[in-house]
């Protein structure tokens, strides 16, 4: 693929990333995705770069609404055999480690940097930040000391 510098488009269905799947508040939606082989002319390293667009249906956080998140990847990975060889790399460059069998599943890469675009804490644009001062009741602060009987026992 490299020595041709060929070159994969397609979409998925976001339900046919299983992996993910975990990560969505549904599977409704697609992936397109675009795979470029080719050769660094810096280095002379063979690559893959992939162009990834995705609305991921998450869950917002603080409304607890379904919003899609715009994910619009582009990544330039340089393929790798060993270690040794993506030791020798820059350190600007990513490295794919690439199988034994020389195959790469282009859904896999596409589903890993979908995967890695998700954000740990979910927030939709534009929601705001619930703020309020709640004040402890009597009846709570004196509940709140769990140590109190200790303090009672000690004094005897």
């Amino acid at each position: 693929m490299v020595a041709a510098r060929r070159c994969f488009d397609g979409q998925v269905p976001l339900s046919d990333l299983t992996r993910l799947q975990g990560l969505l508040a549904d599977a409704e939606g697609q992936c397109n995705y675009a795979l470029e082989f080719g050769r660094d002319a810096v280095l002379q390293v063979p690559y893959v770069e992939l162009t990834i667009d995705a609305a991921l249906p998450l869950i917002c956080q603080r409304s607890m609404q379904r919003f899609l998140l715009p994910v619009s990847v582009k990544q330039r990975l340089v393929l790798v055999r060993d270690e040794a060889e993506e030791l020798a790399l820059p350190p600007d460059y990513e490295a794919l480690l690439v199988p034994e069998d020389g195959n790469l599943r282009p859904l896999d890469l596409v589903e890993d940097e979908l995967v890695l675009a998700v954000p740990v804490v979910a927030l939709a644009p534009g929601s705001e930040a619930v703020e309020s001062d709640w004040p402890v009741t009597e009846e709570e602060q004196s509940k709140a000391n769990p140590f109190a009987a200790l303090a009672a026992l000690k004094k005897q």
